[in-house]
């Protein structure tokens, strides 16, 4: 959704500006064109040459350029952009953006600008929730502007509540959802997606897990509630947050992960099995901490129920995509999933392949079913997450 789009990023002075070195590389990613204004207060916190770095484009802060007399034009930025996100957004700005004072090239773009507009608040609880700020954000909810919610937890003055800037992960999400031009094409479907790593507990303090993070599931969670899908993500241990519109259920284990989808399945259009599930489990949970001793030790495993392979034999005219991991015959391993577990279509990735698998923000993927198998090349996870989902509508189109 945010490839080849202009976004411009404004940054004010917040000790949350840090988080804007992320949310530039998340949207350079994303495949997006990326313009940078600072406020002079700004480049206390984060230095220009870090942002210029990341947007591969001259940072702008004054009005012109003081060495050469070259005129940064508000006007022109304005025209430029399909997006002005102003994140961290400080409690002076907002004030500033409601009343149109226009005093810094930051403000005099946003009162240029045809595009639309979202802020990311950050500053104490105190400050969030003084009056003044609330009806200064009403303000501009009225105007247009999206606001994207600032999170809980602690502040830079120590005290813990309102006021944290929305995770870079967030913010590209919320900007995906107000740049989407796509249509509603999956209201009235329910899709269960399931994302991250099980862990499988050997005693109260250890347990057996993997390397997922979560980032595809979630991603193709977004993309599905992005379409208008009523999406049930069956979520193993991650930190990542939630996608708008997504409903989150905790599953830490195989088995939870195993009650937790079928419970939803009779009720579903289709199901993503993107998690990382464990194959076995410790046949026995010690009550107690394992004690340390000189001698070597064994765990009896056993096999955990097959997710898939259970929901794939109950599938009728349902969507069911799984996921292939693999690290050496790849397309083998990939065919023989697919057809014993009934998916329409697999998402092969191999660890061999450079960027592809686990957590990072980009896969390397082929989507194989009965007939064809398709490569994509390198791409951030969020595209990856929107091939998927073409996919899925294909199917669906071609059943009715």
């Amino acid at each position: 959704m945010l490839k080849g789009k202009h976004i411009i990023l404004g940054i004010t002075g917040s000790i949350a500006a840090y988080k804007a070195a992320m949310l530039c590389r998340l949207l350079k990613t994303a495949g997006c064109q990326v313009r940078v204004v600072m406020t002079p207060m700004a480049k206390q916190f984060i230095t220009p040459l870090t942002m210029a770095t990341l947007s591969r484009n001259p940072i702008l802060v004054d009005f012109f350029d003081p060495e050469n007399g070259a005129w940064n034009s508000h006007v022109a930025l304005g025209e430029w952009a399909d997006c002005y996100l102003i994140a961290p957004a400080t409690a002076n700005t907002l004030a500033k953006m409601a009343t149109g004072t226009a005093d810094n090239l930051l403000l005099t773009t946003y009162l240029s600008a045809r595009c639309p507009v979202a802020v990311a608040p950050a500053m104490d609880l105190d400050m969030y929730a003084h009056v003044t700020t609330q009806l200064n954000l009403s303000t501009l909810r009225e105007r247009g502007v999206r606001v994207i919610e600032p999170g809980e937890g602690e502040l830079a003055s120590g005290l813990s509540g309102k006021g944290r800037m929305a995770e870079p992960e967030e913010i590209v999400a919320e900007i995906a959802d107000l740049l989407s031009e796509k249509k509603k094409s999956l209201a009235g479907k329910h899709f269960i997606v399931t994302a991250g790593a099980t862990i499988e507990p050997i005693d109260p303090v250890r347990y057996i897990t993997n390397h997922s993070t979560g980032k595809m599931g979630y991603a193709i969670a977004g993309e599905l509630a992005g379409r208008g899908a009523r999406v049930s993500l069956v979520s193993g241990r991650t930190s990542l947050p939630v996608p708008k519109g997504v409903e989150r259920i905790d599953a830490l284990s195989a088995a939870d992960m195993y009650v937790a989808v079928t419970a939803r399945w009779p009720e579903a259009d289709g199901a993503v099995m993107c998690a990382a599930v464990a194959d076995y489990t410790p046949e026995h949970v010690a009550a107690s901490k394992i004690r340390k001793s000189d001698d070597d030790i064994s765990i009896s495993l056993v096999r955990t129920r097959d997710i898939a392979a259970s929901v794939g034999a109950d599938k009728g005219s349902r969507i069911l995509v799984g996921f292939a991991l693999e690290t050496d015959d790849e397309q083998a391993h990939a065919e023989a999933k697919l057809v014993k577990k009934n998916f329409d279509f697999i998402v092969l990735n191999s660890l061999r392949d450079k960027g592809a698998g686990f957590r990072g923000d980009t896969n390397k993927v082929a989507l194989i079913d009965d007939k064809s198998r398709t490569d994509y090349p390198l791409m951030s996870k969020r595209e990856v997450a929107e091939i998927i989902v073409d996919r899925i509508e294909e199917l669906i189109d071609n059943r009715k």
